[in-house]
């Protein structure tokens, strides 16, 4: 654990440097809560009507958070380098070395994530209180179990992305995956809560990576609730030994492969 730990802080420090490119990024994060606080403006008559269960702040807020989480991550470029890892061959001189590929990978990109998420988190909170002059209040307890709700999600997203990216062991580019997996959190995920869908669907969500990963800190910031928390967590703990070891099956039968063909 102490190398992954390593790994982790290196890269931490690595991407202290960039620190002027994240804030940048932010610009884009404004025009979006900018715009979508005109759409919910015009949406919501009265700023503390209802609309399943959630009022014109509690919305905002939820898509603040939903979006700090998301343009925290990176992504793309994790899913572009896991698969021209694979493609390259250069994963092959990570198979005989002291660590794990897949926990190598997720640490590395945490190390980027962390710096991001704390960055875009504070930005993403001052812009959220300067256009709606309130924050949610939560105690002291409740942050920390938010926090650590977006800690797991955010781990569970990126080991899912990394079994997206190793789908380029079996075919030519995996990276289609990624795009389509992508799209199915922000248009389902982000903008709008899964109360906001129809009822048919609501259960498919909720089994949905979707729910551990945006939908669950974001309706814990907005309304938080013992139970609610409870059952986020519960559901995260269960994607995470999910994600682990469908992502350990696919990296051994990716190696397999890549020693069978004299990779």
């Amino acid at each position: 654990m102490k190398k992954y730990l390593y790994i982790y802080k290196s890269e931490i420090m690595s991407n202290l440097q960039y620190i002027m490119d994240i804030i940048i990024s932010f610009i884009a994060f404004t025009l979006l809560i900018f715009i979508f606080l005109n759409l919910w403006n015009y949406i919501y008559s009265n700023p503390n009507e209802l609309i399943n269960g959630y009022t014109k702040n509690q919305m905002i807020w939820y898509v603040i958070i939903t979006e700090i989480m998301w343009m925290s991550l990176s992504g793309s470029n994790l899913s572009k380098k896991i698969s021209n890892d694979v493609r390259s061959g250069n994963i092959a001189y990570n198979i005989n070395k002291p660590y794990s590929y897949i926990e190598y990978s997720l640490f590395s990109h945490l190390g980027l994530v962390t710096i991001r998420l704390i960055i875009m988190g504070i930005l993403g909170i001052g812009l959220g209180f300067l256009f709606l002059h309130m924050i949610p209040h939560l105690t002291i307890l409740q942050i920390l179990a938010i926090v650590l709700c977006a800690i797991l999600g955010t781990i569970i997203n990126i080991v899912l992305i990394i079994s997206l990216g190793l789908f380029s062991f079996f075919i030519e580019d995996a990276h289609p995956f990624y795009w389509l997996y992508s799209k199915m959190i922000i248009v389902v995920g982000l903008i709008f809560p899964i109360e906001f869908f129809p009822v048919v669907i609501q259960p498919i969500i909720r089994f949905s990576p979707i729910y551990v990963i945006c939908y669950g800190p974001a309706k814990l910031f907005v309304n938080f609730t013992n139970q609610e928390f409870i059952n986020v967590l519960i559901a995260q703990m269960i994607y995470i030994i999910l994600s682990f070891l469908i992502c350990h099956i696919i990296y051994k039968k990716g190696v397999k492969r890549l020693n069978v063909n004299g990779g």
